[in-house]
Parts: C-alpha cells; sequence; structure tokens
C-alpha cells in the first residue's frame, strides 16, 4: 500500500481529500494535520466521516512522513514552507495556488510577490485532459483552480483547433459559497450571502492567468473572466461566449468536442435536445469528478456558447489531485473517483 499524508486537513479540500482517500484501494492515510484540531478526531471538522475513520488530527510538525504529501493549505504557505517540506515525501500534490504559474512576472501581477520564484515551473499543472503524460513522470503537481478548470475544459478543443478569435472570449462563471473556503468572512455571514447573485470578481480574477497560460499552447489568446457568487454550495458553472474565426456547423463543433474528450473518463459531453437538463447543471455532479460540457451555436452571430460544469471542490480540487496522484503512481485513472452523483439533489 501506498502511504500518503495532508497537510491542512480542516478545510474543505482537505475533507474532499480524507473522504475519496479513505475508501481508495491502493492508499493507507498516515496522517492528516491541523493545527487548531490537532488531537481532534477528523469526524470534528467534517462530520459525513462519522464512523468511517477514526484518524485524528495531528500537528503539522507530527505529520508522518509518507510516499506521497498532499498540500491543502491556504495561498501562500507551501511555497514559503517549502525547504521543511519538501523532505518528507517522495511526491507531492499542491492544492493552493502557490506553483500554477510558470513565470514569475504572472504570477507576481496577480498574486504579488512570490516566496520561491525559482521554483515556479517546477511543479507540473494537475489537469490529467491536459498534461496526462507529463503527470505520469512528475514528482510535484499543482491542481488548477477551480473556476480555470471548468474553463479550460470548455475552451480547450476550440482553441486547440485554431476556429476562434483568441482575443474576444467571453467567460462567466457561477460559484457557490464553498469556493470561499472553510473560513467564514463577512461576504459569507448567510444573511449577507443568502439569495445573493454577486459578481465579486467582474474582472481581474486571478484564474484567466490559468486559463490563457494554457490556451496560449496554441497560440496568442486572451480571456475576458468574471466570477459571480451565487445561491448554491458546491459547484461552478462557466457560460462561455466563443466568437468563430471561420464558419462552422454544429456537426462540425460536436466532431471537435468528441474527438478531444473521447478517451476522457472524467468529461461528459451534454447533447439532449429538450429537457431541463439539456445543458450541463452543476448540481446533477455534486460529489464527482465529472466536467459536463455543451452548447448552443448562434449562426447569426458566429458566436458559440459553451457551457460547462463541475463540483468546484472535487473535480476543482481534490478529485483532480487524487486522479493525479493516480496517474503518478501508475494505477487506473478512475480508481476511487467513480461516485456517479446523485438526482434527485
Amino acid at each position: 500500500m501506498t502511504s500518503v499524508s495532508i497537510l491542512g486537513g480542516s478545510g474543505y479540500g482537505g475533507g474532499e481529500l480524507l473522504r475519496l482517500l479513505i475508501a481508495h484501494p491502493e492508499v493507507t492515510i498516515a496522517g492528516v494535520s491541523s493545527r487548531r484540531l490537532a488531537g481532534k478526531p477528523v469526524a470534528r471538522a467534517h462530520p459525513n466521516l462519522r464512523g468511517v475513520s477514526d484518524l485524528r488530527f495531528c500537528q503539522p510538525d507530527d505529520l508522518p512522513e509518507s510516499d506521497l504529501l498532499f498540500l491543502a493549505l491556504p495561498h501562500g504557505q507551501a511555497s514559503s514552507r517549502w525547504d521543511q517540506l519538501s523532505s518528507r515525501a517522495e511526491r507531492f500534490i499542491d492544492l493552493s495556488a502557490d506553483f500554477r504559474l510558470a513565470d514569475p512576472a504572472v504570477y507576481e501581477r496577480h498574486y504579488g510577490p512570490h516566496a520561491r520564484p525559482e521554483l515556479l515551473g517546477t511543479f507540473v499543472y494537475g489537469l490529467a485532459e491536459l498534461n496526462r503524460d507529463a503527470i505520469r513522470e512528475a514528482p510535484c503537481v499543482s491542481t488548477g483552480g477551480c473556476n480555470a478548470t471548468v474553463s479550460i475544459l470548455a475552451l480547450m478543443p476550440l482553441f486547440e483547433a485554431g476556429i476562434v478569435e483568441r482575443e474576444r472570449t467571453v467567460i462567466d462563471v457561477k460559484v457557490g459559497s464553498s469556493e470561499g473556503g472553510a473560513e467564514p468572512n463577512p461576504g459569507s455571514h448567510h444573511p449577507v450571502r443568502s439569495g445573493v447573485v454577486r459578481p465579486y470578481k467582474a474582472t481581474g480574477h486571478r484564474h484567466a492567468a490559468e486559463i490563457e497560460a494554457v490556451l496560449q499552447q496554441w497560440g496568442p489568446a486572451r480571456v475576458h473572466l468574471s466570477v459571480s457568487a451565487i445561491e448554491m454550495v458546491r459547484g461552478a458553472s462557466a457560460l462561455a461566449h466563443v466568437f468563430l474565426s471561420e464558419r462552422v456547423t454544429e456537426q462540425d463543433i460536436w466532431r471537435i468536442f468528441r474527438g478531444r474528450y473521447a478517451d476522457e473518463p472524467f468529461v461528459r459531453l451534454v447533447s439532449e435536445r429538450s429537457g431541463p437538463y439539456r445543458l450541463p447543471e452543476p448540481k446533477l455532479l455534486s460529489g464527482t469528478n465529472y466536467c459536463d460540457i455543451g452548447f448552443e451555436l448562434d449562426e447569426a452571430s458566429e458566436r458559440l456558447v459553451v457551457v460547462s460544469a463541475i463540483d468546484n471542490l472535487v473535480k476543482g480540487s481534490a478529485g483532480q489531485a487524487v486522479q493525479a496522484m493516480n496517474i503518478m503512481m501508475a494505477w487506473d485513472e478512475t480508481t476511487g473517483l467513480g461516485f456517479p452523483g446523485l438526482h434527485p439533489i
């Protein structure tokens, strides 16, 4: 059995890692840390794990060495503590934004100065549909942000095919409250948060840098990203307005998406012509590692509207990390990630 540990296990991302890893047939959890809850059972932070696990949180310094260490820390902590962390395991998967970008100048523009800029570019971006071969050989992986993940999967086939105007893509992402993390803030207070449709980042969202970094692999690319908080706990839904550089039919678009994702175990194309679920719905993906993608073509304006949806805590975080781990360890990529979701929910 492969031993894994989680550094920073009391947040939502850490909780989802625990949920997935407890049932994973190839791993044993050596330890999970939380400064605030050291000595307490993991169910104190994650009540869904009552009776499922007898694990207890430990202090970060008491976390045992393991074959693979998941870093589920707040932004900036993994990079600032890397010298003491780098000897704790043979492989690492970081769930934060610390190592997602390769260019120090781009990182500084979006996040401020990096604690260890020389490390940028040493972590492989952990989206399997993009970097499977690189992940397989990587000692260090950084998972993508949830808003970036749901957007990249929607857009990547179109930019790869070269049929879009590369400077005009507009992405409107709507997210649930769990994206804000487990620590409350004035905007997450229930009387303030409930019932809102709040564009909390109409411009300048940091995840735009990730999206552009990926899409620029196929030429110049600029995206215009807005993110809104809505009345939902889990989920991220991207509605991308793509302007086509050549005239294509609906059949052409389906051919591009099917050609790109036919063999991807966690990308599903939604093609229903009628009914309430003819386009992706994040509610149906709660707890799953799937990304659902659909589209509508406005032939009169040569505008393509692509809709994609994920669970931000799974495919947008912990599930993506487990999928990357499976690839790194040469296991079946879907191991531990087979939950199909619930309906109705």
